[in-house]
């Protein structure tokens, strides 16, 4: 119920909302003419909107109306609206309330710190999963009323330029901010973030896992090999993302923010070699398939080191491509080389079963083709990059015993 949305116009009219404050937000409710204040609580109905309060302004504006007892609401994306309630202590509880909870907003998070969660729209369902009352909503749901009087009338001149000065200003703290934040590579380095899974480089996580093949790698195929070497389509078939980033965050020890921008902690911090891909969570064999090329796809490095891939490509061309194929990954690093080793090891497995999961070696070729390996700089032929990706991983796959036949795994 704004009456403003970015400086556009929404509504004209007053009209009785059911409003809620949950955690750091304010969430909005269709009046429901049936029901008293009593007898009405959220799970009853479905939440119209929601209001980030992150940032906002906050400001009695009876001049902009003729009701009495109106306050007006500002959030840093532009919008405004005009709260207003007949009963004096009523809405001034609500004022004193929402005001302080923007004053703690700004003690703890500083504009600086929120600008991200401030440029998007607030969720109202995914709030209502983690709802926590404040101590005036545990025990009052409260009938106010919102208008929406035209632009002009409730922006004067000066202020609609003061918005846009604003948000021009928001815009190159927000760009700069952005710019001066260093790469998560560069923090691994720092040491300053050492429980990364995902994104690190093969060879740290390696390193610290004291191996070299990743535990999320062997976990992974392990869990296929158990239970997914007849699915259909199996690595071909893309999982649900959310579950897949769900699995990323428990694996990366990493805390999730909501759209609301609060932050949501696993109730225990799991380390992949303690987790449990059995579970019902993971039940999904795609979603365990789609994490694990996910991983390949965010290493800084792929598999295949860049420095192999032109040689690689090259090596296609030559009558004794194997032989040249087997000198090349020979001479891979010991983390590059076990982990392509045990994958094409793993895919094989995959192969054995093509009569049920009708993946041969020209579709895992194509799927784990630009997985493994990929050019350090986009040269604009992504196309026939891609054909040779997938020559290598299918010509690798064929002449696995040959290529891997002298080395065996650390």
């Amino acid at each position: 119920m704004p009456i403003l949305e970015g400086g556009r116009k929404l509504r004209k009219n007053w009209c009785s909302s059911w409003v809620v404050l949950v955690g750091n937000s304010l969430v909005f409710y269709k009046d429901p003419k049936s029901q008293s204040p009593s007898s009405w609580k959220p799970g009853s109905s479905r939440p119209e909107s929601s209001v980030d309060l992150r940032g906002a302004q906050l400001h009695w504006a009876n001049e902009l109306s003729s009701k009495k007892n109106v306050f007006k609401l500002r959030t840093v994306t532009g919008n405004e609206f005009l709260l207003q309630s007949e009963t004096d202590s009523l809405i001034r509880e609500w004022y004193n309330t929402i005001k302080n909870v923007i004053d703690r907003l700004d003690r703890e998070n500083p504009l600086d710190n929120v600008l991200l969660y401030t440029l998007r729209r607030a969720g109202s369902v995914e709030m209502l999963d983690h709802i926590k009352r404040s101590p005036l909503t545990s025990s009052s749901f409260s009938s106010l009323s919102f208008t929406s009087s035209s632009p002009r009338s409730a922006v004067p001149r000066s202020a609609s330029n003061l918005e846009n000065t604003e948000k021009k200003r928001v815009r190159t703290r927000l760009k700069k901010l952005i710019l001066k934040r260093p790469p998560l590579q560069a923090l691994q380095e720092k040491g300053l973030i050492k429980d990364q899974v995902f994104g690190c480089s093969l060879e740290m996580l390696c390193e610290r896992e004291r191996c070299t093949v990743p535990r999320f790698v062997r976990l992974c195929t392990e869990a296929v090999e158990r239970r997914g070497l007849d699915t259909d389509g199996i690595y071909r078939v893309s999982g649900n993302l959310a579950v897949i980033q769900k699995l990323r965050f428990l694996v990366n020890h990493e805390r999730a923010v909501t759209t609301d921008g609060r932050y949501m902690f696993p109730t225990e911090f799991v380390q992949e070699e303690k987790l449990n891909l059995d579970e019902s969570d993971w039940e999904d064999i795609h979603v365990i398939t789609g994490a694990l090329k996910l991983f390949f796809r965010e290493l800084p490095e792929p598999v295949v080191p860049f420095g192999f891939f032109t040689d690689i490509v090259e090596t296609l061309n030559y009558v004794e491509k194997v032989d040249r194929m087997k000198c090349l990954v020979l001479n891979m690093p010991p983390p590059n080389h076990d982990t392509l080793q045990f994958m094409c090891q793993h895919l094989r497995r995959v192969l054995g079963h093509s009569d049920t999961n009708r993946m041969n070696t020209q579709n895992i070729g194509i799927v784990f083709g630009p997985t493994l390996m990929r050019p350090e700089r986009d040269t604009g032929n992504m196309a026939v990059n891609m054909v040779f990706q997938n020559q290598a991983v299918e010509l690798i796959l064929t002449e696995f015993d040959h290529i891997f036949g002298t080395r065996a795994l650390s």
